[in-house]
C-alpha cells in the first residue's frame, strides 16, 4: 500500500494585483510544515500543479525540510479553478479584482461580505446552468483533477509490477506528496468518498492554507486516511492557522 499527501499551499496575496504570489506568512507556513516532515522518511516523489503559489510552497517546504533530493514532476491537472473568471461571471463590475478588493475592505465585516459572494459565485458556477459563460465548467474542472490524480496512481502501479516482473526485490513504498489547491483536494476527496458538490464546497470552505490530505492506495483500494491536517500550524500558535 502507497500514500499520497494532498498538500494546499500556503496563504496567497488575495487583493493584490497578483494573487497567484504567497505571502511572507505562506512561505512560512510551507517552511513550518518542512521541519514538520523531518520526522517522516524521505518522499519519493514530489508533484507539483504549474501555478507560482504550488511551486513555491514546494520550495518554502523544502528549506523546512532539508532532505536528499527528490524528483519533481509538474502536472498541470492538479491547478486550482479560475477564481477570477468565476468572480467575473458572477458580477460583471468585478472586472478588476483588486478594485473589488478595496470596495469589499471598506465594508464593516470585509471577510464575511466576500466569504458570502464568493460562495454564491461558486454556487452559480456549480449549478451547469451556466456552462457556456467560463473558461471551464465544474464538471470539466472535476473531471480534470480526478484524471491527475489516477495519473499518478497509474504510474505508481505500473513501476511497481513492472519491478515484479522483472524479478527484483520491491522495496517499500515512499510518500508521494503533491502541491496543490482547496479547490482540487475537496473534489478528489468528493469522488473518493462519493459526496455532493455541495459536500465538496463545505470541504473546500473548511481548507487551510498547507494542510494535508492523506490518501492511500494500492491495486484494488483508494480511500481516504485523514482529511485538512494541519497540525504543523498549530504548534506554531493560532496566528499561522490562515483559509486563504
Amino acid at each position: 500500500m502507497a500514500a499520497i499527501y494532498l498538500i494546499r499551499h500556503g496563504q496567497a496575496s488575495f487583493g493584490s494585483a497578483d494573487y497567484d504570489q504567497l505571502s511572507e506568512k505562506g512561505s512560512k507556513q510551507a517552511e513550518l510544515l518542512g521541519q514538520y516532515w523531518r520526522a517522516r522518511a524521505n518522499p519519493s516523489k514530489f508533484y507539483s500543479g504549474d501555478l507560482l503559489r504550488h511551486s513555491q510552497t514546494l520550495s518554502s517546504f523544502k528549506e523546512g525540510y532539508q532532505g536528499t533530493a527528490t524528483p519533481m514532476i509538474i502536472h498541470s491537472g492538479f491547478n486550482e479553478f479560475d477564481h477570477v473568471d468565476i468572480l467575473k461571471n458572477y458580477q460583471a463590475q468585478w472586472q478588476d479584482l483588486t478594485k473589488m478588493s478595496e470596495e469589499i475592505n471598506q465594508l464593516k465585516e470585509p471577510n464575511k461580505t466576500f466569504q458570502k459572494e464568493f460562495s454564491q459565485a461558486l454556487n452559480r458556477w456549480v449549478s451547469g446552468d451556466k456552462d457556456q459563460e467560463y473558461k471551464e465548467s465544474w464538471l470539466e474542472f472535476k473531471t480534470r483533477c480526478i484524471r491527475a490524480l489516477h495519473d499518478i496512481i497509474a504510474q505508481e502501479l505500473a513501476n511497481k509490477r513492472k519491478v515484479n516482473a522483472e524479478g527484483n526485490e520491491l522495496k517499500k513504498s515512499k510518500d508521494i506528496l503533491v502541491f496543490t489547491s482547496g479547490g482540487t483536494i475537496s473534489v478528489i476527496v468528493q469522488h473518493i468518498l462519493k459526496l455532493s458538490d455541495q459536500q465538496a464546497l463545505e470541504i473546500n470552505q473548511q481548507a487551510r492554507n498547507t494542510s494535508v490530505t492523506k490518501l492511500l492506495f494500492s491495486e484494488n483500494m483508494l480511500s481516504v486516511d485523514y482529511l485538512n491536517n494541519y497540525s504543523h500550524l498549530e504548534q506554531a500558535g493560532d496566528d499561522w492557522i490562515t483559509f486563504r
